[in-house]
């Protein structure tokens, strides 16, 4: 039998070192925003994070700011405003921005499935209730400390520095290994030394390759198949332990 996995498992939310947050509040009610200040401050004094907060009160006042500086975490974003709605907007943003964390704001349920679009990390109804917007932020937290880790590659005579997260899986080619991210980087290097470099995400099929778990949507008794089409080649008694290790991950 197949077994098909859906985009999106994680583990539930670890405590962690005190890390340092930018939230954006984009809504065009003055009191929305206020409210959902106070709650985000309030999450980040329980948690033991620092935080810096923006709000502001339209789409275009957010992105003329973004222009100037693009170091946001975390977007609360209000669905329904004025002349550009929140998801044209993150669209717009996830032009040049697949970090930052999309948390949706609104009164409607109608908006859902836009959300695919952007990878929003969830849909917050209106009134926003604290506990529901404190394991949002938990979960926006975790995922931008796994986003944070960096691999740092001497590939084609240069170093290349590749976010962990992009990585989708690396095989070995005689005493090479090619990291397959964005862009594919051939280095020179057994494949036991990068593994110890990157994190759980990541498992060993077989000899030859790694994958990173969060990537794979379907594995057969011969393959495993990525979100993006690629086929893996997937080893002799090898099936029970990757599926094992996919739902260690959830």
């Amino acid at each position: 039998m197949d077994i098909l996995f859906l985009p999106g498992f994680r583990r539930e939310p670890k405590s962690g070192d005190e890390m340092e947050y930018t939230i954006a509040i984009c809504d065009d009610s003055d009191a929305d925003r206020q409210v959902l200040d106070a709650m985000a401050r309030r999450w980040a004094e329980s948690s033991g994070h620092g935080v810096r907060i923006d709000g502001f009160p339209s789409a275009e006042s957010f992105l003329f700011a973004y222009a100037e500086k693009k170091d946001y975490d975390i977007l609360l974003l209000d669905i329904e405003m004025g002349a550009m709605d929140g998801v044209t907007m993150a669209k717009r943003l996830r032009r040049e921005n697949d970090t930052v964390q999309i948390v949706f704001i609104t009164g409607y349920s109608d908006y859902i499935a836009e959300g695919y679009d952007v990878a929003a990390l969830h849909y917050l109804m209106k009134p926003v209730r604290e506990e529901k917007l404190r394991s949002v932020l938990d979960r926006a937290a975790e995922r931008l400390s796994k986003n944070e880790k960096i691999l740092t590659l001497e590939s084609g005579g240069e170093t290349v520095r590749v976010p962990v997260y992009q990585i989708r899986y690396a095989e070995v080619f005689a005493n090479y290994v090619t990291v397959h991210a964005l862009r594919d980087y051939t280095v020179k290097m057994p494949l036991a030394r990068l593994m110890e470099q990157l994190d759980e995400r990541f498992y060993r099929v077989g000899r030859s390759a790694l994958v990173n778990l969060t990537q794979v949507s379907r594995v057969t008794r011969t393959e495993i198949r990525l979100l993006d089409g690629t086929a893996l080649p997937l080893p002799r008694g090898a099936y029970d332990g990757i599926n094992r290790a996919i739902i260690n991950m959830r």
